[in-house]
């Protein structure tokens, strides 16, 4: 369910109850309800200094005319009582679905090809598709690039610059997302965890919250790919945030 009166304002319509954002925000403020606060992240970021710099396609454009052209991708972790539980997602940023996604008990670049893997599966990835993350480089890993030429769909792969928050705004959207909608600040264990994940993403995220799309209005990314392929108005890098 969304916390904030600005989500919660286009869910009421859905259900039928026209309302003004403004009368959601009074009514919260009177009974006392308030958005989440979000958990601050750590850094997982490890620059190499003996790397090449990358280009950068993107140009912090995350915008995408159809889905499987551009997708953006980063690594978080998950507290629970048994260590840490890291999450790799991709995103496509025609649709900001979750398109792939993995979990493990580590963050080495396997835990990324295993994303990317499920993400050329479901998103059906077009040959020359732009996959633009951090620099996504835990010790004893190899360099971004090795890591998204071992997935052998990718013909670009744009790291984003270390230390800019910017480079890779769409990805950190969705973390902070997660973290504000999902709730939990300390899991049990990692299967509790896994299993919170999975049904976030795939139960609410992809399929129930909504978000405003420039020229759809209110809907979620699952009806937004089903929308894109038979829309002929949609221009070439028209914008939508998250």
């Amino acid at each position: 369910m969304p916390t904030g009166y600005r989500a919660c304002t286009p869910h009421c319509g859905r259900l039928g109850r026209a309302v003004n954002r403004k009368r959601v925000e009074q009514l919260m403020r009177e009974h006392g309800i308030a958005g989440v606060t979000r958990r601050r992240r750590r850094s997982l970021t490890r620059p190499d200094k003996q790397a090449r710099p990358a280009p950068d396609p993107l140009g912090r454009d995350f915008t995408a005319a159809r889905p499987g052209t551009r997708l953006v991708g980063d690594i978080t972790d998950l507290p629970t009582r048994e260590g840490w539980l890291y999450l790799a997602c991709w995103l496509d940023l025609a649709t900001r679905e979750v398109v792939g996604y993995a979990m493990a008990d580590h963050h080495r670049a396997e835990l990324v090809v295993d994303a990317l893997r499920m993400a050329h599966g479901r998103d059906n990835l077009e040959p020359g598709c732009i996959m633009h993350s951090d620099h996504l480089n835990p010790p004893n890993t190899p360099p971004p690039n090795c890591v998204l030429r071992y997935a052998r769909w990718v013909l670009v792969g744009a790291p984003a610059a270390t230390g800019s928050c910017f480079d890779n705004a769409a990805a950190d959207s969705f973390w902070a997302v997660l973290t504000e909608e999902i709730g939990t600040r300390l899991w049990p264990d990692r299967a509790t965890a896994r299993a919170e994940v999975f049904t976030f993403v795939e139960t609410f995220y992809n399929r129930r919250r909504l978000r405003k799309h420039p020229h759809f209005g209110y809907l979620t990314p699952h009806e937004t790919r089903q929308r894109l392929p038979n829309d002929q108005a949609l221009a070439p890098g028209a914008r939508s945030g998250t």
